[in-house]
């Protein structure tokens, strides 16, 4: 059994920054894919950063915030910072874990992010 551990978010102002803890719980395979995505009202997700394995980290700007996502694979974590928030930002952002082996995906509960101007 795997589950996601989220913890960070919260409110802050324009301009501010959050970061985002999210560690894996249980056995993984240790080729594999963690990031954040953001999930709009209507449940669709989009990704905000996600770094592989071999360390790769990939940025789909869908943020006006400036992230960087960096990872542990000691604890099993990956980080987002997220620099100079915006009102545009605000959100649930939710964690995933891609495994290779078996090829399955698995999602934290989410995290809110408010951000006022």
């Amino acid at each position: 059994q795997v589950q996601l551990v989220e913890s960070g978010g919260g409110l802050v102002h324009a301009g501010g920054s959050l970061k985002l803890d999210c560690a894996a719980v249980g056995n993984i395979d240790s080729s594999n894919v963690m990031g954040w995505y953001r999930q709009f009202p209507n449940n669709d997700r989009e990704v905000v950063a996600v770094m592989s394995s071999t360390g790769q980290p990939s940025y789909r700007g869908s943020t006006r915030a400036r992230p960087t996502i960096t990872r542990n694979d000691a604890t099993k974590s990956v980080t987002l910072q997220l620099d100079d928030l915006q009102p545009e930002d605000t959100g649930t952002y939710i964690c995933n874990l891609k495994t290779m082996r078996p090829l399955r995906d698995y999602w934290g509960q989410g995290t809110q992010v408010t951000v006022s101007s």
